[in-house]
């Protein structure tokens, strides 16, 4: 038992919200897609493979960013006790859990096309380089951003078989989310980061965070509005999309600068948010 409480802290299991944050721009590729085909069982099918999906990579992802970030984590508040930090699990014994936790994925990565498959393969490039961005930029959040959004385009090619315009700008919106809530997150650890040399766009912006925050929310609506309002009758898109936007404003009034904990739950209402475009997606008619 005490084991399968280390394998649950060390893959986030426990923790979900960065499962949700990975699923949902997906969902958001699958339910766009749904809209111009109509399959329903399709849709249903892959949504579950792709949540399924969303659950181990983010687990081998945890796996490897702290693996990367095992002496950083040490000297952090809100990280030193991480199972790697705290040395309860060897490297060997955690690289080993993500392998196998990749090998897993790949048997899901493998029921779909071909151009699916490729980019799912190309997306670990970004999935494990991110962790080493906080060290030689202070733009991370912006390759998180690239990261976990790319499931959007695959569970577009998904049904589709083919990549087009329309996906990239919500792949492009989707960026900018990241980029504002990831900022969000990032707080938490401004002085613990400054202290050892950590970048991140929480230090960069910390004179005018909220103004950052929400020009990255602005350019994410603006995108979503261009592609949805242009295309679409939007009888019940429009009040989920007004819902979603009232949901990152208050996100923007929520969080402090002083205070991690509501940094935390103005972070953790983007699982809220997530899940109100994709239901504005799935409802567009």
């Amino acid at each position: 038992m005490s084991q399968l409480k280390i394998f649950i802290e060390l893959t986030r299991l426990n923790k979900p919200i960065g499962i949700m944050l990975l699923f949902w721009p997906c969902s958001w590729g699958l339910a766009y897609a749904h809209v111009a085909l109509q399959n329903l069982n399709q849709f249903l099918y892959y949504l579950f493979l792709f949540f399924f999906g969303s659950i181990l990579m983010r687990s081998a992802g945890c796996i490897i960013n702290d693996v990367v970030d095992k002496d950083i984590d040490k000297k952090v508040q809100r990280t030193k006790n991480r199972p790697l930090a705290c040395d309860l699990i060897s490297t060997k014994l955690a690289l080993s859990y993500a392998a196998i936790i990749c090998v897993i994925a790949f048997f899901i990565l493998i029921q779909f096309n071909l151009l699916t498959i490729f980019l799912g393969i190309a997306s670990m490039v970004l999935a494990f380089s991110y962790p080493f961005m906080k060290r030689i930029t202070y733009w991370p959040q912006l390759f998180l951003g690239l990261t976990f959004n790319w499931g959007i385009i695959m569970a577009w090619t998904a049904m589709t078989g083919s990549i087009t315009s329309e996906i990239i700008i919500l792949y492009v919106a989707a960026i900018f989310w990241t980029l504002g809530y990831d900022t969000i997150y990032g707080v938490q650890d401004i002085i613990d980061d400054e202290i050892i040399g950590v970048k991140s766009t929480s230090i960069k912006f910390k004179q005018n965070i909220k103004l950052f925050v929400g020009t990255c929310y602005f350019f994410n609506v603006i995108l979503l509005c261009y592609l949805f309002f242009n295309q679409f009758s939007l009888n019940n898109f429009t009040l989920l999309i007004m819902m979603f936007i009232l949901s990152l404003i208050y996100q923007i009034i929520k969080f402090k600068k002083n205070s991690p904990k509501n940094c935390l739950q103005a972070f953790k209402l983007n699982n809220f948010s997530g899940f109100l475009l994709f239901f504005g997606i799935f409802l567009i008619n």
